[in-house]
């Protein structure tokens, strides 16, 4: 393969890979005519368009998508090739893909940022908030965060947070109306607020445990959206019960009475927030550093100001 029909195919995977031709540039160090120049010769080239492109998206065509397909992960594998040749102590270099929950980007991603990219000034972060469950190696992540019951299969998987409670919560208002539920079976009396889940478009089921016993149940109500910001305030003004992780919108409306909590005997932990990563990848330094940074053992274990404990 000549090397400009290799530079060719590895623009095609970036442009796929990142849905844009904007961020695909960036990542490659080229300006964007650049690229579609380099995109219209491998089109011409092979006979055939891979992408379609909008104003405001850019998909693969059915060719494009066979042809990203087999290209992705053998790029993928010589660039850990060539990383694995550089050694485990090379510096933390490169742009990191990482995919995660809104909630983990929220209360463990975020207030790390600045900590990293001051100790790891070569590394670029492209991070894609995410709640639908992503192939994370399929779609050319370098890893992904997850609550650890939905982890892909043959994936490394970090800990970063202990486990995290289900809350059934509603607002005093609505429960002065409508009576607290005390059982789950009682829910079929309320209004509930449901989670949709993206990507698959279906409705979370509401996992309920006592002394043994577990229950599923798929409430009803006039609210059902895949975005906590959107749920939450739906709880807050009294449209219904509302059942989630805890996070820490729902910690301070519980606190300051704005909500209260129902259904609390019968509310189990889940698993916890977990980085996860192909177990067939090459672990390249910067992602090493980045999971150094996330469980903070990038930081001095002497000084207590120096240290977040996850929540």
């Amino acid at each position: 393969m000549r090397g400009t029909e290799f530079a060719e195919l590895k623009a095609f995977v970036a442009v796929v890979d990142r849905a844009s031709f904007a961020r695909a540039a960036d990542h490659l160090g080229l300006s964007r005519s650049a690229l579609s120049q380099t995109i219209r010769q491998l089109e011409s080239r092979l006979g055939v368009r891979l992408l379609n492109r909008t104003t405001r998206s850019v998909s693969p065509t059915e060719p494009g998508r066979r042809l990203h397909e087999r290209m992705a992960p053998m790029l993928r594998d010589m660039d850990e090739a060539v990383a694995q040749a550089v050694g485990t102590s090379a510096r933390a270099a490169g742009t990191l893909r990482i995919n995660t929950l809104s909630m983990a980007a929220k209360r463990v991603l975020a207030p790390r940022l600045g900590r990293f990219a001051k100790a790891n000034p070569d590394v670029v972060l492209d991070i894609v908030i995410d709640d639908a469950l992503s192939d994370i190696a399929g779609e050319g992540f370098d890893a992904g965060i997850r609550v650890g019951g939905r982890l892909q299969k043959d994936m490394v998987a970090v800990r970063l947070t202990p486990d995290i409670e289900l809350l059934a919560v509603a607002s005093p208002e609505y429960l002065a109306r409508h009576g607290e539920p005390k059982t789950p079976a009682d829910l079929a009396r309320h209004a509930c607020i449901n989670w949709r889940f993206p990507g698959s478009g279906k409705i979370a089921g509401w996992p309920f445990a006592k002394k043994g016993k577990t229950v599923e149940v798929f409430g009803e109500g006039r609210v059902i959206s895949n975005h906590q910001d959107i749920i939450v305030p739906a709880a807050l003004q009294g449209l219904g019960i509302l059942y989630a992780y805890n996070d820490d919108d729902i910690a301070e409306a519980l606190r300051d009475g704005r909500l209260k909590r129902v259904l609390a005997d019968w509310s189990p932990t889940m698993p916890g927030l977990y980085l996860y990563y192909s177990s067939r990848r090459y672990m390249l330094p910067a992602l090493r550093a980045f999971i150094d940074c996330m469980l903070d053992r990038d930081i001095s274990t002497d000084d207590p100001s120096m240290s977040e404990s996850f929540r």
